[in-house]
């Protein structure tokens, strides 16, 4: 019994240095930030306490709330197509045969090139002039397509960009779950005569809740936190139809040298990320129990 103990805290002992590292990294920087977001910093060496105000004031600035919006309903429109296309891109993939570490590989592609290199890509991709895919929804469709002065263009260009490179995320983490499912199951409703729909329905769209729960949010994260992607292809523009709230936060701390209000900034940022995971996280894991669907 007392073996048993000792082994477990041995457990705990093993991972208390990475612990105690993370919390040091991260400890400081977040104390910084809450001092910095409670002052005016004039410079590095003169701040001037003011109190809550920064917050209020953050609350009910335009620029702020502007890029809040536009940053939920990106995140809103890639979950709205990621999701449901990587599982229907999972569906496809064979389970087994040759054709599986081909598929894989390729599919896997997107997810190896860096963030700010996937931005250099689209930015010659999508241009009119000598891009591919802009030449041809000018020249063949026939349709005004110019990210750099449509505001429609712009997020026509950031949302299908952050498609190709995420969609296969989704796609691989649905595709492992849909292989860990026993083979039972499928003979079971192939017995009953279950249809393709039916088989989705209650089979495996149930056992995919788990996966689909670290998918969604993993997602959500990655795109309520983008910034290299549309800052490299439109830089924010045009006006400022496509600045999220990253590159918000980066011109008020860098460009205006506002650093009490960056502070503010992101420290609103942080919850509000932190709640919307945590009802995301709340949700998922409820749908589908016996609980959740009485």
């Amino acid at each position: 019994m007392n073996n048993n103990r000792f082994a477990d805290n041995k457990a705990w002992f093993l991972v208390l240095p990475a612990t105690l590292l993370v919390a040091f990294s991260s400890l400081i920087p977040f104390i910084a930030v809450v001092n910095y977001s409670l002052q005016i910093v004039f410079n590095m060496s003169t701040h001037s306490f003011i109190g809550w105000s920064t917050f209020h004031d953050a609350l009910t600035n335009e620029e702020f709330r502007g890029a809040l919006g536009r940053q939920v309903l990106f995140t809103a429109i890639v979950l709205a197509i990621e999701v449901p296309l990587g599982i229907g891109v999972a569906l496809t993939m064979p389970r087994s045969g040759r054709a599986v570490g081909p598929i894989m590989v390729v599919l896997a592609l997107p997810l190896l090139v860096p963030w700010n290199v996937v931005g250099l890509i689209w930015q010659i991709f999508a241009r009119g002039d000598i891009g591919l895919f802009g030449a041809f929804v000018n020249n063949v469709l026939h349709i005004n397509y110019n990210y750099a002065t449509g505001s429609l263009s712009a997020w026509f260009t950031v949302v299908l960009m952050s498609v190709w490179h995420w969609t296969s995320l989704i796609a691989l983490l649905c595709y492992a779950g849909l292989c860990a499912i026993p083979g039972a199951f499928y003979q079971a409703a192939r017995i009953d005569g279950a249809s393709r729909w039916a088989v989705f329905r209650f089979i495996e769209l149930p056992k995919l809740r788990g996966v689909l729960t670290i998918a969604i949010l993993l997602r959500f994260v990655y795109s309520f936190k983008v910034y290299a992607e549309p800052l490299t292809v439109t830089g924010g523009g045009p006006g400022s139809s496509t600045t999220f709230m990253t590159e918000m936060l980066t011109n008020t701390a860098i460009g205006q040298f506002a650093y009490g209000k960056a502070a503010a900034y992101g420290l609103l940022y942080f919850l509000i990320i932190l709640l919307i995971s945590y009802v995301f996280y709340i949700v998922l894991t409820r749908v589908g129990t016996s609980d959740g669907g009485q």
